[in-house]
């Protein structure tokens, strides 16, 4: 039977297919910069580490452009969820500015290092390893692009989900200024300048600061604090320099501070508070987010056919605070401290060839990074046991992963006729792992490390281990693409994705001891046939994808809270897969000024094979029958009806509400009624006027119009030991912003 939010999605899809198949034949075929491109032959994209038109590339791509980001009121890259088909792309439970993303039911919610992320992320050609500061704010950006299925060849990087892309703008050739200030509700005030210069013919230079800040949706009931709150700065500065026609040199950096308040959950037993963004959390009021990288790029024509390309870049990140008090309560019933840190050295060339029926791209790609962090697991009291009776019992958990990672990739691309081309391409891949780990517990409150001078170790350390694993696979891609006409495509494909084993940072030896050995790598062999192009004189504009994932060796957590005070994790190489699904992107020339956008995905995902331990047998167990996905509905859907009004010497308007569908999801495999979200829909619309020169921009943006209370997380910890801390993060609640934008 169909759900209410079923029944809507399918009448809004029916309503917009009707709608594009009735429009008139005789509206222009152009889009202009406001109205976005309308025809899939005028957006480009990169995701074969080239310039391509979107038609031409086999593989399925969203592209979301600066201009379209700006007339939905995007803030930062986790809108990608609602503009994105079958993605995941939000903030994690427990943070302000760690990352968790999914794209066709692959990704990783364990923002814990060591730990590897299913999704890449990649600033313009720089891989980011951590999750944490990864939830980027949109300043001074060109594009997003994401790259959904593995992309074993050229973003081979535990890229076994997909690939998000956040392309920057290269510098102008005159001087520009753009200025912009934006306020909001909950008194949110952001103020962003960017701009550049050429100080000579041949040289440029040019950057952006951002400011963000931002009440909080609710309060610490305890401490008095906000909650939910923003406090950002962040900043970028390049220098291009291109002294011939044929050489192209790039230094680039940026850094990052967010020193929002730490955010808690909602308890969703009682206790409870009266607003789902309050809390009464003993623990953690302050949070410090620092990332920074510096890049440097060069690019040297070697002739017609010929381009080598160097990117060299480091990227580090700190993440600190006073920790996730887990049970929502003033007393330290289950409050968890913790800190951060990672470090990363990168370095790709790419040698790109272009002949008059081919090209492709090769390659070699190194990384050297550090990954460690530390945290504690402190019972202050059990409630069972009486009012205020003292347990003073902590875990501490700390270590550090080193990761060297090797690659050689390859992608070529041959026209065999005008209409057929084959691309063939692989990527070989090695990874070597390190790890030093330990667990301590102690009778006090805290360990030595976060501030306890005074612990008494409780007998020996329970995880005291150093290892090495090395892991390497081969990832092909092959694919045929075949224009039927010289507007429309179709291809078909085959690829596989890896992402690296490695070790559990939590794991507990003397429960588990295979702890020690880890766990080994995850592969994706993803089968896709699609269509892309233009019909009906390109007034109607689509993508379309239809796929099957074979999903072997998944990595999957699965954690517990073990008397008298431990929580501990089970990494294992649990499940096998099948995940089918479907994906749709279409935009439809109704009038010049009107230019609907649809959105669908579909997928189908379920669990061959789900062997854990079964902590009410003792016993390893395939539990598949008894596990779904996490973080992956059913439907997910987006429209969008911009509508232009060109005011003549006055400028002109462009209204754009939004409406997105998001299936239910579990938080975890394993269901937990109180704890999972049920479908829901979040309605948007902005309103923006432009100059008639372009220089003067006001925006008025409204998100979550219909203040949908919806949750993107939560931790499950039941039991009067735990305080029964189940408790949920959830969405922004409705706000509006007001913008104005200046160019100089």
């Amino acid at each position: 039977m169909r759900t209410t939010g079923q029944l809507r999605l399918a009448l809004m899809t029916s309503v917009f297919i009707t709608a594009s198949l009735c429009a008139a034949p005789s509206f222009a075929q152009q889009a202009s910069d406001t109205e976005q491109a309308s025809s899939v032959d005028d957006i480009v994209v990169t995701a074969r580490r080239r310039e391509e038109s979107l038609k031409d590339v086999p593989v399925a791509v969203s592209a979301v452009s600066a201009e379209r980001l700006e007339q939905t009121g995007a803030a930062d890259i986790t809108t990608l969820q609602q503009q994105t088909p079958n993605a995941t792309v939000q903030i994690a439970r427990g943070t302000n500015s760690t990352l968790t993303s999914f794209i066709r039911g692959v990704g990783q919610q364990d923002p814990l290092w060591g730990f590897e992320p299913g999704v890449g992320l990649y600033v313009d050609d720089v891989y980011v390893a951590r999750p944490q500061g990864a939830v980027l704010d949109i300043f001074d950006i060109e594009r997003l692009e994401v790259l959904r299925g593995p992309q074993g060849t050229l973003y081979g990087r535990n890229t076994i989900g997909g690939a998000i892309k956040y392309v920057t703008k290269r510098l102008g050739q005159d001087p520009e200024l753009t200025l912009k200030g934006a306020y909001g509700s909950y008194n949110q005030v952001d103020l962003i300048a960017s701009g550049s210069t050429p100080l000579t013919d041949t040289l440029r230079i040019g950057g952006a600061v951002a400011r963000y800040t931002r009440d909080g949706y609710g309060t610490n009931l305890t401490t008095g604090a906000e909650h939910y709150n923003k406090d950002v700065t962040a900043g970028r500065l390049s220098v291009e320099w291109t002294p011939t026609d044929d050489l192209f040199f790039r230094l680039a950096g940026d850094i990052t501070e967010d020193e929002s308040n730490a955010r808690h959950g909602y308890r969703l037993k009682a206790p409870t508070t009266d607003g789902i963004y309050d809390t009464r959390a003993g623990i953690g009021d302050d949070g410090y987010v620092r990332t920074r990288g510096l890049s440097f790029t060069g690019e040297w024509n070697v002739n017609d056919a010929l381009t080598f390309k160097s990117v060299t870049a480091w990227r580090d990140g700190d993440t600190k605070g006073d920790g996730i008090d887990f049970d929502g309560l003033p007393q330290p019933i289950l409050d968890i401290p913790g800190y951060y840190a990672d470090s990363q050295f990168t370095q790709e060339f790419q040698l790109l060839f272009e002949g008059e029926r081919w090209q492709g791209v090769a390659g070699l790609f190194y990384m050297d990074a550090s990954a460690e962090g530390a945290f504690d697991t402190v019972i202050g009291l059990y409630p069972s046991m009486g009012p205020g009776l003292p347990a003073g019992l902590t875990t501490f958990t700390g270590g550090k992963v080193d990761t060297e990672s090797f690659a050689v990739f390859a992608d070529f691309s041959y026209d065999l006729t005008d209409q057929l081309s084959l691309s063939v391409g692989g990527r070989w891949t090695q990874d070597k792992k390190s790890v030093d780990q330990l667990r301590q517990n102690y009778l006090g409150i805290k360990s030595p490390f976060f501030g306890n001078s005074v612990p008494i170790p409780a007998g020996r350390p329970s995880t005291d281990y150093t290892n090495s694993d090395t892991y390497s696979e081969f990832t092909p891609r092959i694919s045929a693409s075949y224009k039927f006409t010289p507007e429309l495509t179709g291809y078909a494909s085959y690829g596989r994705g890896f992402k690296s084993g490695g070790f559990d940072m939590r794991g507990d030896a003397s429960l588990y001891p295979e702890t020690i050995n880890g766990y080994q790598p995850e592969l994706v062999d993803t089968y896709e046939v699609g269509l892309k192009g233009s019909l009906l004189d390109r007034r109607i504009n689509f993508a379309t994808a239809l796929f099957k994932s074979e999903y072997t060796d998944q990595q999957i957590t699965s954690q517990f809270f073990i008397p008298p005070a431990s929580v501990v994790s089970f990494v294992d190489n649990a499940g096998s897969s099948e995940i089918w699904g479907w994906e749709l992107e279409a935009s439809a020339r109704i009038t010049d000024s009107f230019i609907p956008r649809l959105t669908l995905g579909y997928l189908d995902a379920k669990f061959n094979e789900f062997v854990t331990f079964n902590p009410v047998t003792g016993k390893r167990e395939n539990m598949a029958d008894q596990r779904q996905f996490q973080n992956t509905p059913d439907w997910t859907a987006n429209i969008a009806l911009p509508y232009s009004v060109d005011l003549g010497d006055r400028g002109s308007v462009i209204f754009t509400p939004m409406a997105s569908y998001r299936g239910a999801t579990q938080m975890f495999e394993t269901a937990i009624p109180l704890l999972d979200q049920g479908s829901y829909w979040l309605y948007d619309a902005t309103l923006m006027w432009t100059a008639p020169d372009a220089r003067y921009r006001v925006s008025l943006a409204g998100r979550n119009l219909g203040d949908e209370r919806y949750r993107a997380g939560g931790y499950n910890f039941p039991g009067a030991i735990t305080g029964d801390s189940v408790i949920g993060f959830y969405g922004a609640p409705r706000t509006v912003t007001l913008s104005v934008t200046a160019n100089f």
